[in-house]
């Protein structure tokens, strides 16, 4: 088969695979999207929170009915999900009542008040992931919608995957092996979720794939994708926007000052060092659109969205970096202001990543990933830069954030991206022995390698 064929097999095995758990998926935040994305599609506050509440407690009755089928002592007892669903509906549907009720801040905006204004209003910047949501929670309704829209997106993620390793000429079956990487490891847990982590890591796989082709001679093509994916991540968690575009700049000065030192500015020497690896083979990159001039060009995009960020944040008074921190250790606002935030933001920092640490040395397969990963980076040092910077953004996020309660990772989810692409590359020299294949239509055989 062609590979786009293997490309859709693999992304269809995963979508069926996605049958098992159709609901079940969501989060305490997931209410906040999916409201957002029904009262964007004409629903009014109190439709959008029964049909929001109803997913919600639905999820939650399947897993009760579920957990008790393999409990030891009650297996045998009758299913809990109509008492569950009936005391989750009338709790939180309760709660948004008293808060509808009340009017003023309690009702501004798109979002559903499940919530305290304060933290509704982190939610109500981010419109990316809720209009995303829109066409298929009013289509399809929004079990079949939210679970829809999450094996689109998290398919997309592995498929972006696959184009990010053949532009850096990656073989065939590796690059399908970063494909399944992305979708068996907790990346493609964390994409189907129903929050914004889905697309922000398609995003930032679309802006890596820019730097690749940027990389590769075809600087307007990649510059194009990497401000696309910018501009598009500020709608989707603006904080996003700004890691990557910091980390991005940062990558272009440290490859350029590494090509100066050892490359020089001679004459003739424009081309030979983006031959490195196999980053560029057979492919020269056209008069005045030499990979030099396009790690300029990313430093700009990026330092550009870092500006823009900044600047567009304030303007639209978005919730500064203050009112996170109020947010992370007021426990969302259920507790009083901190006097004195930095200084205990800093101390959490410091014991957060000591636990992070002994947490991770217990079951070391995400620092081992990792390490893997980077070593499989240096077969191409230039992308590799990019690709570290790109996942270091998940540290970024985690560090900016550091809350060892939050379930399953997902903050720190980004770093996941440097051995999804990094481990392709590390298995690359098994590529150059020769694997007879019979070729179609022929009795010859040809040997796999790139």
């Amino acid at each position: 088969m062609r590979p786009r064929t293997w490309v859709l097999v693999l992304a269809a095995v995963f979508a069926v695979l996605q049958l098992a758990n159709v609901t079940g998926r969501d989060t305490p935040d997931s209410k906040n999207y999916v409201s957002y994305a029904l009262t964007l599609a004409g629903a009014g506050k109190r439709e959008a929170a029964a049909e929001t509440v109803g997913w919600v407690c639905a999820g939650k009755a399947s897993a009760a009915e579920r957990a008790q089928r393999v409990d030891v002592l009650r297996f045998h007892a009758p299913s809990p999900a109509g008492r569950v669903s009936a005391e989750c509906r009338a709790g939180e549907l309760r709660r948004v009542e008293r808060r509808l009720r009340a009017g003023g801040a309690q009702t501004d905006g798109h979002v559903v008040p499940f919530v305290a204004p304060r933290l509704r209003q982190i939610f109500e910047v981010r419109p990316g992931y809720p209009v995303f949501l829109v066409p298929f929670v009013t289509v399809f309704g929004v079990t079949w919608g939210v679970w829809l829209a999450g094996v689109l997106v998290a398919g997309a993620g592995g498929v972006l995957v696959f184009l990010v390793l053949r532009t850096v000429s990656v073989p065939v079956p590796l690059a399908l092996t970063g494909q399944a990487l992305y979708y068996v490891l907790p990346v493609g847990t964390t994409a189907m979720r129903p929050m914004a982590e889905g697309l922000m890591l398609a995003l930032t796989l679309t802006a890596l794939w820019g730097c690749a082709r940027v990389l590769t001679g075809r600087v307007s093509a990649g510059t194009m994708l990497v401000a696309g994916a910018l501009l598009a991540l500020f709608t989707v968690k603006h904080s996003q926007a700004l890691f990557l575009g910091a980390c991005l700049a940062g990558a272009a000065a440290v490859v350029a000052l590494w090509r100066r030192r050892r490359y020089g500015r001679g004459p003739g020497r424009e081309r030979s060092p983006w031959r490195e690896r196999g980053v560029e083979r057979g492919r020269s990159p056209g008069r005045g659109q030499g990979p030099g001039r396009g790690v300029a060009v990313i430093a700009v995009v990026g330092c550009g969205a870092v500006a823009g960020t900044l600047l567009l944040a304030r303007l639209l008074r978005y919730p500064s970096e203050a009112e996170s921190v109020q947010d992370l250790l007021t426990g969302h606002y259920t507790h009083p202001d901190r006097a004195h935030p930095a200084r205990e933001f800093l101390h959490l920092e410091c014991d957060f990543w000591v636990e992070w640490l002994r947490r991770q040395l217990l079951a070391p397969l995400f620092p081992a990933a990792l390490a893997a990963g980077a070593w499989g980076a240096r077969r191409r040092p230039a992308f590799g830069v990019f690709l570290l910077a790109a996942a270091g953004t998940g540290i970024l996020t985690q560090a900016g954030h550091p809350d060892i309660t939050i379930f399953g990772d997902r903050l720190i989810v980004l770093a996941w991206l440097l051995p999804v692409v990094g481990v392709p590359l590390l298995l690359e020299p098994l590529a150059h022995r020769s694997v007879p294949v019979p070729v179609q239509g022929s009795p010859r055989t040809v040997g796999i390698t790139r």
